[in-house]
């Protein structure tokens, strides 16, 4: 099935005249505040390793010179974050690849989060400095009007490497919320390959997030956590609410709805978790399926997009040996 590349290009490439965000998505994204949000590095008081891998609009082709290509958006995200007692706060990093059609993101960033004990729960603001690298494959575009100087401007792949920051905030009062804000690319750094009009500049873009935990009263085994999180780059502003109902904090079912793009539903499980020294050890895994409800999902473009996580903390807890001593006088 033949789809026409440009369209999803010009969607997600992030260049200038387009209002588009350029931030890769994801749906489990209670799962992967991390990467957005640089104050989360340590909340877990855990070394915390999560990753992600999403396939968008499943589908979604492009033939260019007799051969099909696989155009759909592809995510891959790893995120590291652990408490570090002794510069008070926490570390964090983050790896992921974003390929959007002939375009492909890949960036690294690491940050750090002070922390401090407010009311109960734990205050983390940090900063994260990273690079990305952009690159453009000039040679696959099949573009309607030959003369197009966008998308004939470049003879090859090209790419450009920039560096950027992050700043947040990030409260949790643990078993009870969680709220977030924070904004990414700040410096919106310029790139620099093909025309000056394929030359995109980051955009800076901004992120709430929130949740809430609450046992039910008669069944205290089930619990609701719905959550919220919006982000914006003052262009366009996307909802995306959120509610899962955990069952014996090891097993996870719900639904998320995303304005303007998409619905979908949320399964996962906890199947390890040590028993004994509570969070001391414990493996998640998650699986998300949207059905997309704009224009993408219109006349069988796409078949939804799917999604996978997989998280494992653990401590490392130093054994306790007690000491002797002894004197001559008291044997």
């Amino acid at each position: 099935m033949r789809k026409n590349v440009l369209f999803l290009f010009f969607v997600f490439a992030g260049f200038q005249a387009v209002n588009a965000q350029q931030e890769a998505q994801f749906t489990q994204n209670m799962f992967n505040i991390m990467a957005i949000n640089p104050g989360y590095a340590g909340s877990n008081d855990a070394i915390c390793v999560t990753t992600l891998f999403r396939q968008q609009w499943l589908g979604f082709t492009e033939t260019v010179n007799g051969r099909e290509n696989n155009v759909a958006p592809q995510t891959m995200l790893f995120s590291l974050h652990s408490n570090v007692n002794p510069i008070h706060g926490g570390l964090g990093l983050v790896v992921y690849k974003d390929k959007l059609g002939y375009e492909d993101n890949i960036g690294v960033k690491f940050g750090y989060a002070f922390r401090k004990p407010l009311k109960g729960g734990n205050l983390g603001i940090g900063i994260m400095a990273g690079f990305l690298n952009k690159k453009i494959d000039f040679t696959q575009f099949n573009p309607i009007d030959p003369g197009d100087l966008l998308l004939t401007g470049g003879t090859n792949a090209e790419s450009d490497m920039v560096f950027d920051l992050s700043f947040g905030a990030y409260y949790k009062l643990p078993g009870v919320f969680y709220a977030g804000i924070s904004s990414t690319q700040l410096m919106e750094s310029p790139s620099s390959y093909g025309t000056n009009l394929a030359s995109p500049q980051l955009k800076r873009h901004y992120y709430i997030t929130g949740g809430y935990q609450w046992a039910l009263p008669n069944n205290p085994q089930f619990e609701l956590r719905p959550s919220v999180f919006i982000k914006s780059d003052f262009s366009s502003t996307q909802y995306d609410v959120n509610a899962l109902m955990y069952y014996n904090n090891q097993f996870w079912g719900g639904f998320s709805y995303r304005t303007t793009d998409a619905v979908a539903i949320l399964i996962g499980a906890t199947p390890f978790s040590q028993s004994g020294n509570k969070s001391l050890e414990s493996l998640g895994i998650g699986y998300s399926y949207d059905v997309t409800t704009s224009a993408m999902g219109a006349n069988g473009r796409s078949s939804g997009s799917h999604e996978v996580m997989l998280n494992y903390c653990f401590k490392i807890v130093v054994p306790y040996v007690p000491s002797s001593y002894k004197n001559v006088r008291f044997l």
